[in-house]
């Protein structure tokens, strides 16, 4: 836990407070870090009895010129959970640096200990994002499933429980695009705590996937319609990142899972309805599949599928100058279930208006807007046309 970075970052801060020489030993008495960088890569004799004993010692002049590599000054031992793992050494009289033996080797454990929780932290974050990518590219004849279970019950959660899928993506400008990859570690990580804080549950497995990519899999209490409750969440959660950071984030609701392929199901609707929600609702911050199950369908179907479809559907339409109000007309009324005030209330027009377009767009297909199934084929033709369209 030792390392020669985390050594010479303490001598140096223990340095500048103390305005004493330095020195860090590894557990053989080999100098790691230290004020004095000529010093590091030597052996320091003195502390191979004090890693021993666990005891501090002291050395006058004429003591030290009989130690390889020794100063006079105070040696102690570093302890970490009661073993001794290096020492720390100052330089100076005796009696004159024995008052900041204390203070000195406090500082350096404390340092110590510090580091030792934040590495047990990141090998946990990475342990975390390592399960939730190998969920997402979940492969029964690639992963036994009961390896992925047991790793998630090292880190403290149940794969066996029902999950919702949500994904969060950071958009940026390219002047905030510079400022995240300036500061990629501090912000994933305040992000993360962010979602966190925001879902409140420690069930709740958290993770960032890829840069501005974040995944959550959210434990729910019971098999029931969830996607309203996960709105208001996610919303709460991309205003607080917009609010301290002044970044956009955008959330896809996916669907729920109790399996692992279930899961892995549910983590790509989330990742659709992000894609998906960005083109159909631009300014909608958090957007859900259930909304988007059709454009996820014909999505599915390929691009030249979907062009085929608009073409032979669309074609008189879209070569007109208000061809996206008649799209937007044709997408209210088979969404309104055929039903004038609905479709009219839903485009903010009046009924009367609706009338007129319905006319024109009866009048350029050669089709009755009566015929539900005409209008329905013309209705998907129009969404195709919408996800190819941004």
């Amino acid at each position: 836990m030792l390392t020669a970075s985390l050594a010479q970052e303490i001598a140096h801060e223990n340095a500048a407070v103390t305005g004493l020489g330095i020195l860090i030993t590894d557990r053989n008495g080999e100098v790691i870090g230290s004020s004095d960088l000529k010093r590091v890569g030597s052996f320091h004799e003195a502390s191979v009895e004090v890693i021993q004993t666990g005891l501090s010692a002291s050395h006058t002049a004429r003591q030290a010129a009989a130690l390889q590599g020794v100063r006079p000054g105070l040696t102690l031992p570093i302890l970490l959970n009661g073993k001794a793992v290096g020492t720390v050494g100052i330089t100076g009289s005796p009696p004159r640096v024995r008052r900041f033996g204390p203070l000195v080797r406090r500082h350096t454990e404390i340092l110590l200990r510090e580091s030792a929780t934040l590495r047990s932290q990141l090998l946990r974050e990475r342990g975390i994002e390592d399960l939730v990518r190998d969920i997402c590219g979940f492969d029964p004849e690639v992963i036994e499933p009961a390896a992925l279970h047991a790793r998630a019950g090292e880190l403290g959660y149940s794969l066996e429980c029902h999950r919702a899928a949500v994904v969060f993506n950071l958009l940026a400008s390219p002047v905030e695009a510079q400022k995240l990859r300036q500061d990629t570690a501090g912000l994933r990580a305040e992000v993360v705590r962010i979602i966190r804080e925001g879902f409140g549950q420690a069930e709740d497995i958290v993770a960032a996937t890829a840069p501005g990519r974040f995944v959550v899999l959210h434990r729910l209490s019971a098999a029931l319609p969830f996607e309203g409750a996960l709105s208001t969440i996610c919303d709460a959660i991309t205003e607080t990142v917009r609010a301290r950071h002044k970044l956009t984030m955008n959330a896809g609701i996916g669907g729920a899972g109790t399996t692992l392929t279930e899961l892995r199901s549910a983590l790509q609707d989330a990742s659709d309805a992000l894609l998906l929600g960005a083109k159909i609702s631009p300014n909608a911050g958090t957007h859900s599949i259930r909304d988007l199950r059709t454009y996820q369908l014909l999505s599915g179907a390929g691009q030249r599928s979907r062009s085929r479809l608009v073409a032979t559907e669309l074609v008189e339409l879209r070569a007109q100058a208000d061809w996206k109000q008649l799209r937007a007309t044709l997408i209210a009324w088979s969404e309104a279930g055929f039903k004038l005030v609905d479709a009219a209330s839903a485009l903010h027009i009046h009924r009367n208006t609706l009338l007129y377009r319905m006319a024109k767009i009866e009048q350029i297909t050669g089709r009755s807007l009566r015929d539900h199934s005409a209008s329905i084929t013309m209705y998907l033709a129009c969404l195709a046309d919408q996800i190819d369209d941004a």
